[in-house]
């Protein structure tokens, strides 16, 4: 009975829930309805935890938003009871019990099983953990039964307190031994646990069931003002209405008890006393819904919770979801206070269940209700802390908005349809839900491409219809409903552009209609402009455009190419066929699938590789995903169909149907697939392979989507009535599982309800009985929903099954109709069907009670005989035979007359056998007939043969089509002409039959060499074809290097690129060879690649995919393989070199600023001998001498001019830091040769280079690092060695100088002492705060001019202008004193700064800035007066529409503010600016910067008033020569809005 002892076991099955770890989000199973405790929250605060069908969900409510914590899986019925333990130190405990009679306690934190009992032998119906008692777990059931269970002795005790059902039960928090329990009708007893069968009090007053029981918080019973008259009548009487009163009881102190009924009372009762002290009557509130029938009783549950703490205050539920708070001390008209001041907080259906936690000296109260929602209030306060929505249903459908980023759609089997705001920041669970006019289960959604809210969804009851989710949370519009209705399930809904009739190119039409599939095979095409109008059969436009007779197959699923321009339809027998718009013309059909299509996606259209649009993946019933590249059936001329058989990827792995596909929209190639062996999968489509599987559901997947906004977050639905968003990154498991770890997903899985087969169909009447437990269950009001969610598979699953399972023959049919659920039911959880298999045998082997005639005997049985008739004949009875005697004697006398005897044989055919040879040919015809009409054409032509007629043997079998090797053998006999005749019909009756090799072996038998390559090779039977033409054909024939051409196309396009490339050498073509190797781009590939093409003589080509292999290797830090590839080029020596430097410079930085993280793959270094005290340069320059060999000047200026040839794109912020690094180790390789070859001149602009790239890359930490390694010591030294009269020299060293001081200045900004701090935080100067540091980086560091970013960045610059942390009050002496050496070194480095305070720089960039904003809005007013126009030409014809288009675009020309320059409007008005006069102030602006000398353009430059805002915040460590210069400068060229705004404090 118990299971302590196998806790080990228990908990390893407990811990399933735990899977739900990897989920980062969750819409979790709604709350379980009816049930007096199935909700209860941890004392610490940090659990909540509901009944959610056969589980137990758990919310982490420990911070301000709740989050799905995990499940607690092992009931196999619905839970019925939940509570915590509330005793200290025992916090995560936690019991459940369910409808199969058990009672588990579970570990919270650990989601595991801790032990279980099941002493009940009926249903349970109430639980309660005691306050007191750290191991009691108290139960009821509807007998009356209670069982108190002390789980860590293993003990129990049993007692019947009252023979009736029980319907709650609560245990004292004052007295360790009492005990309320209520009943079904509306009885409440108090007992005495250790006084076995003892009842204290019988409370009597309520006369219908009891919801809720709550003892007051409080011990005592104080006499409140407002109770004194009730209380005084009550000692009157003198005694107690509701049973004995003990004596020892009335001693005690004792304590008030509260009870809420389905009467509409609450009451309160006195435990000392026995009676009732006071009644609440629930106030009337306003009906949802209008008036309710008056002969209908309203539904309510009153469920009360007296919050810890407040003996004068009780909340309870009321009519319609409102939950009340009571104030006991009010006398007379009982006052009440309505929860959720504002519209939408209350719930809006009824309460069941309320429990609180008492957090930071604030209650948190926690409702569960019928509206599906799980809400936390916040009592001191009285307002909704935050709502969690759950589900009612499975999920079957899941769709992002395309317009609405990050808005989700779920489609749920409860009769609604939520739409989560993924992206709200204030509310993670932001969810909307639509119900109005949908009555049933929701199993398809489609959003509208482009019109925001619009949003098409599918039943299961076959309606389609449109919801405009836009419209107001509390006033919801009914959805536009089609008059078409489909007579199944709907199974997909599609927008997409509009085909005949609706595309007829006359008058207004919707430039995108809606396309509906559903379970009876027809996809109809609605117009929403019009969905009271009938909808159009798709299929009768395609058999019209295509000329189709015959029926087309049943279609299951439907998917328009994102462009618009291809249709894919899906049918029931697993082919595809892909029509192109508008007309729907066959291109092609897919002949991959052998079973119903589920799902179909096409690969997004914004990939940098456009190939990829023309993929089309498809998922079946079978587990295997097939991808198809549609590019060269669009592409071809071809006018007839065609039909594709091989697949261009497949993905296999998954044990299950397939049922929803979604493709990555931030990679290419990237694809997930939902299944029902409960997982979800990513899959690399171009390489084939597995890369994540997600196992966090407890149930089969039924959909899912890709987020459109991370690239890391999946959205999936499953039949656990739950929809999970999980990270991709962080699932443990890379495939689907197979073998032990299928079967237990199968075993967490069948902890679900048990699903019950159905053996026959039973009256409907029969499912009654269940009303009551179903209803309790979180599905829908109606019974029927219930079970059709709980006890087998949704009708949409049914359908499709049903489908499949249709066979032509009448047994099977009736056979997989009576077991067809039950069968897929098994099928999909991986258990035998015995039933089906047996009752399917036992109708094929039954043989049929009437025997069939001897004709159709003779025709089934192979005859003994080649002339069986004859045979037959001669076997009769003895009185027929001495006949054929006498008639042969009289044949034979005729004969001896002359005379024709064939007439006397006309019904004696056997006797031709003993008569002339007429007689004979005639009883050879009568038997190769009926050898014929038996379909023995052997025997026909062996008998044919004999006659002699074997030309007319051949010609008859290739007739037929019944040409055989024996026939072709024997064919020589006719003749030369005959054999080759015969040998051509039997090659093409082998083709028909697919036998190609074959059928090009008899080919060669008649020397058509040539005719037999072509076959095979039109066949693709190409290494045949080569053997045969290698062996047979000259070897200079063309037809050799075609047939390798065209395998090797072939192969390429499937991804064989070793054997491609040898075909191509093959061909004597090894440059194509060398390219298709190299196609794969991994290292390995162009290694080989690069080695192939030098031994072909290929030079060129392979030092270029040398140079690639190597960059790969450095990429992946690999230095000495990368050598090793390089130093086979001469070419290539210059590469060497910057490879070697790039190396030196790793080390270097690295050595410098450790990194902590461990890489997956150390990187691989030369061990060279460095010189360390060295100059980088000079360490450089060493290596290169001593491994390299650049040891003369000559070898140096060859690899220079090397390198001067090769030019790198300039850098961006979006440039890869390892590109950065690369590109930067080029210049600085140019600059190390020049250094070795003294050519200074040179090197400074190669350093520079080197610097600026790091600045333009927005990598500030890389371009300080660079300078202190190449120009520890500034630039003094290497201005001394340039030449004074090389003035771009020394405008270069200028630039480099400057950007050198740049760096310093940061430094010394960001390394300010702290006494300086504290001055300038007491008023003395202000001081940049690290967001307004950050943000001139952004700005200017990167090299971001537009003036979006500078007013972005003005903002924050302002408004955190003053936001400083706190200064420690008291420091040492020694640390605040600033020592005069290190002072006179930060003021030597500031007077250095002169260098950045150019007064023509800050003119050339002030300017530089101007002609940038007047672009920016330019190209502003262009790109919106083009997209009004635009919206005008669509929306209006007329020359009236057209004058007003003119009005608005001039008026929309006068606007001088674009979007991103409305903020400066806000503070500054000014006067329209024309079109002209921007043209105007462009044409000045470019005029005074061609004013600028050239040698100021030339190199680039820090931005000089950034560096006088670093100036000016240093403050008072700033000389005054210097703050005052950079104020003449910020006044003089800050005219732009970011440097006014950054400025205003110091200008003012």
């Amino acid at each position: 009975m118990f299971r302590d002892g196998a806790r080990g076991a228990w908990r390893q099955r407990g811990k399933q829930g735990g899977m739900a770890m990897a989920t980062a989000r969750a819409l979790p199973a709604s709350p379980n309805w009816y049930c007096s405790r199935c909700s209860d929250a941890s004392s610490d605060g940090r659990f909540f935890g509901f009944a959610a069908r056969s589980r137990v969900c758990l919310l982490d409510v420990s911070a301000a938003a709740p989050a799905f914590r995990g499940e607690l899986i092992g009931h196999t019925e619905r839970v019925s009871g939940f509570t915590f333990c509330h005793c200290p130190g025992q916090s995560s405990l936690c019991a459940s019990s369910a409808d199969d009679g058990s009672v588990r306690i579970w570990d919270a934190a650990e989601l595991a099983l801790v032990a279980e009992h099941s002493l009940h032998q009926n249903t349970i119906s109430a639980l309660h953990w005691s306050p007191l008692v750290k191991d009691l777990i108290i139960s009821g059931d509807e007998k009356g039964v209670v069982v108190c269970y002390w789980h860590n002795r293993s003990d129990s005790q049993q007692f019947l307190p009252e023979p009736r059902t029980i319907f709650c039960l609560t245990c004292s928090p004052h007295h360790e031994n009492l005990v309320a329990i209520g009943y079904k009708d509306g009885m409440v007893v108090v007992i005495d646990i250790s006084r076995k069968k003892e009842v204290i009090h019988r409370l009597r007053g309520h006369d219908d069931e009891i919801h809720s029981l709550a003892w007051c918080p409080v011990p005592g019973e104080e006499r409140l003002p407002a109770w004194q008259d009730e209380l005084q009548v009550s000692s009157e009487e003198g005694k107690v209405p509701n049973g004995e009163l003990k004596q020892d009881t009335a001693t005690k102190k004792g304590c008030y008890l509260a009870s809420g009924s389905k009467d509409q009372t609450i009451r309160i009762w006195s435990c000392t006393r026995g009676r009732s002290v006071t009644t609440l009557k629930l106030p009337p509130m306003k009906r949802r819904g209008g008036a309710v029938d008056p002969a209908v009783k309203e539904r309510i549950w009153l469920t009360v919770h007296w919050p810890s703490g407040h003996s004068t205050e009780i909340v309870s539920s009321s009519f319609g979801g409102e939950l009340l708070l009571w104030d006991l001390t009010q006398s007379g008209k009982r006052k009440w206070t309505l929860l959720g001041s504002s519209e939408g907080q209350n719930h809006s259906r009824i309460v069941f269940n309320l429990s609180s936690v008492t957090r930071q000296d604030k209650e948190l109260l926690f409702s569960i209700s019928m509206d599906r929602d799980v809400k936390c209030w916040d009592l001191s306060t009285l307002e909704c802390s935050w709502t969690m929505p759950s589900l009612g249903g499975f999920v079957y459908s899941l769709a992002f908005s395309p317009v609405d980023t990050g808005c989700l759609a779920v489609g749920v089997g409860d009769s609604m349809i939520r739409v989560w705001n993924t992206l709200s920041m204030n509310n993670i669970y932001d969810v909307k839900t639509f119900w109005q006019s949908i009555k049933s289960k929701v199993t398809a959604l489609a959003w509208h491409p482009a019109k925001e809210g619009c949003l098409a969804f599918g039943t299961d009851d076959g309606k389609v219809g449109i919801f405009d989710t836009f419209s107001s949370s509390t006033k919801n519009k009914p959805p536009q409903i089609s008059s078409t209705y489909h007579k199944k399930t709907v199974y997909t809904l599609a927008w997409g552009p509009p085909t005949p009739p609706l595309f007829s190119g006359e008058g207004e039409q919707p430039s995108v209609t809606l396309y509906s599939c559903a379970g009876e095979g027809i996809v109809f095409q609605h117009n929403p402009w019009k969905l009271n109008g009938e909808a159009n059969d798709i299929n009768k436009i395609i058999q019209d455009t295509n000329s189709i007779k015959h029926k087309l197959p049943a279609r299951t699923e439907i998917s328009w190419k994102p462009d618009g321009k291809l249709l894919a339809l899906g049918n029931e027998d697993g082919s595809i066929e892909i029509f192109q718009a508008p007309n729907l013309k066959l291109l092609c059909t897919i002949q991959q699938h052998h079973k119903l299509i589920n799902a179909i996606r096409w690969h997004h259209e914004h990939g940098s590789q456009p190939e990829l649009s023309y993929l089309i993946a498809s998922g079946s019933i079978n587990a295997t995903i097939y991808v198809h590249n549609l590019k060269s059936v669009v592409e071809s001329t071809s006018e007839s169909p065609l039909t594709i058989t091989e697949p261009f990827r497949t993905l296999a792995g998954h044990t299950a149907k397939i049922t929803s596909l979604s493709w990555s929209p931030h990679h290419e190639g990237r694809l997930v697939s939902a299944c029902y062996d409960g997982t979800a999968q990513v899959w690399d489509i171009m390489k084939e392979e597995p890369l994540y599987n997600y196992r966090g559901h407890h149930g089969r997947l039924l959909s899912v989507q890709w987020s459109p906004v991370d690239p890391d977050a999946v959205y999936t639905g499953a039949d656990d009535f739950s929809v999970h968003k999980w990270h991709i990154s962080k699932q443990e498991h890379t495939r689907p599982p197979h073998g032990r770890k299928s079967i237990e997903l199968e075993k967490k899985r069948s902890m679900q309800p048990k699903v019950k087969a159905k053996k026959k169909k039973k009256p409907i009447g029969k499912s009654q009985g269940n009303q009551d437990s179903s209803n309790a269950m979180n599905g829908d009001e109606s019974t029927k929903e219930t079970l059709l969610e709980e006890n087998g598979v949704s009708d949409l699953e049914g359908e499709k099954e049903a489908q499949e399972a249709e066979l032509p023959d009448k047994v099977s049919v009736t056979v997989s109709k009576d077991a067809s659920s039950s069968a897929n039911d098994y099928s999909s959880f991986g258990l035998p069907k015995p039933f089906v298999t047996q009752k399917a045998a036992s109708v094929e082997k039954d043989p049929p009670k009437e025997k069939p005639t001897s004709d159709a005997t003779l025709k089934k049985r192979k005859p003994r005989s080649i002339l069986p008739l004859s045979t037959f004949m001669d076997h009769r009875s003895k009185d027929e035979l001495h006949q054929d005697c006498l008639t042969l004697a009289t044949c034979l006398k005729t004969k001896d007359n002359n005379e024709d005897m064939s007439p006397d044989l006309k019904d004696c055919i056997h006797l031709g056998l003993f008569a002339d040879r007429a007689s004979v040919h005639k009883m050879i015809d009568v038997e190769g007939k009926h050898h014929l009409e038996n379909g023995h054409p052997e025997l026909f032509q062996q008998l044919v043969l004999w006659k002699g007629d074997m030309k007319g043997v051949l010609q008859a079998a290739a007739e037929r089509g019944e040409l055989t090797d024996q026939l072709v053998a024997i064919s020589p006999m006719v003749g030369y002409q005959a054999w080759v005749w015969t040998v051509e019909a039997f090659v093409k009756q082998l083709c028909f039959q697919e036998q190609y090799v074959k059928a090009a072996s008899h080919l060669l038998s008649i020397h058509k060499v040539y005719e037999a390559v072509e076959l095979l090779k039109v066949n693709h039977f190409y290494r045949e074809a080569i053997v045969i033409a290698k062996a047979r054909l000259r070897p200079e024939d063309p037809i050799l290097k075609d047939l390798y051409t065209s395998w090797a196309a072939l192969l390429e396009k499937d991804g064989h690129y070793s054997m491609a490339a040898k075909c191509y050498l093959g061909a004597s073509s090894p440059y194509d060879a060398v390219k298709v190797l190299a196609k794969k781009g991994d290292v390995t590939s162009l290694k080989t690649a690069a080695e192939l093409a030098l031994i072909s003589g290929e030079e060129e080509l392979s030092a270029t995919l040398s140079f690639r292999c190597a960059q790969d290797l450095l990429m992946s830090r690999n230095w000495v393989e990368a050598q090793e590839v390089l130093q086979r080029h001469k070419t290539l020596f210059g590469q060497r070199l910057v490879f070697c430097l790039n190396e030196l410079l790793c080390k270097c930085l690295s050595e410098r600023k450790p990194c902590n993280r461990k890489r997956p793959v150390p990187p691989c270094y030369h061990s060279w001998t460095v010189n360390r005290k060295a100059s980088f340069f000079d360490m450089v320059v060493e290596v290169w001498q001593s491994v390299m060999g650049v040891d003369t000047t000559e070898k140096a200026t060859c690899a220079k001019e090397q390198l001067r040839s090769i030019e790198h794109p300039p850098s961006t912020s979006n440039t890869r830091p390892k590109q950065v690094l690369f590109h930067l180790s080029h210049d600085l390789t140019l600059a190390a040769l020049d250094y070795q070859t003294a050519t200074w001149d040179e090197a400074v602009k190669s350093i520079l280079g080197a610097v600026t790239r790091c600045y333009d890359a927005g990598n500030f930490f890389l371009m300080q690092e660079i300078r202190s390694i190449i120009l520890p010591e500034g630039c003094d030294k290497l201005r001394h060695k340039l030449d004074s009269t090389n003035s771009q020299s020394m405008d270069a060293c200028r630039s480099l100088e400057a950007f050198v001081v740049y760096g310093l200045l940061y430094e010394l900004w960001w390394n300010l002492p702290k006494d300086s701090l504290a001055l300038q935080k007491a008023g003395l100067d202000p001081v940049l705060c690290s967001s307004e540091q950050k943000a001139l980086e952004k700005s200017d560091v990167s090299g971001q001019s537009s003036e979006e970013t500078a007013d972005q960045t003005a903002v924050e610059m302002d408004e955190n202008l003053c936001s400083t942390t706190e200064v420690p009050k008291c420091e040492t002496e020694g640390d605040s004193r600033i020592s005069s050496v290190d002072l006179a070194d930060r003021q030597s480095k500031l007077n250095g700064c002169k260098v950045l305070l150019s007064e023509e720089i800050a003119a050339l960039q002030n300017t530089q800035r101007d002609i940038a904003e007047v672009q920016q809005i330019l190209a502003d007013m262009i790109r919106r007066h083009q997209q009004q126009r635009n919206n005008l030409q669509e929306n209006t014809n007329g020359s009236t529409q057209e004058s007003n288009m003119q009005q608005n675009s001039e008026t929309e020309s006068d606007k001088p503010c674009s979007d991103s320059t409305q903020m400066n409007c806000k503070h500054e008005v000014k006067e329209p600016i024309t079109l002209p006069e921007l043209t105007q102030q462009l044409l000045k602006a470019k005029q005074k910067l061609a004013e600028f000398p050239d040698n100021l353009k030339v190199f680039p430059f820090p931005d000089v008033l950034e560096c006088c805002l670093v100036l000016l915040h240093i403050g008072s460590l700033c000389p005054p020569e210097l703050h005052k210069q950079a104020l003449d400068l910020l006044r003089k060229h800050g005219s732009s809005n970011i440097y006014e705004k950054a400025g205003r404090r110091f200008l003012t």
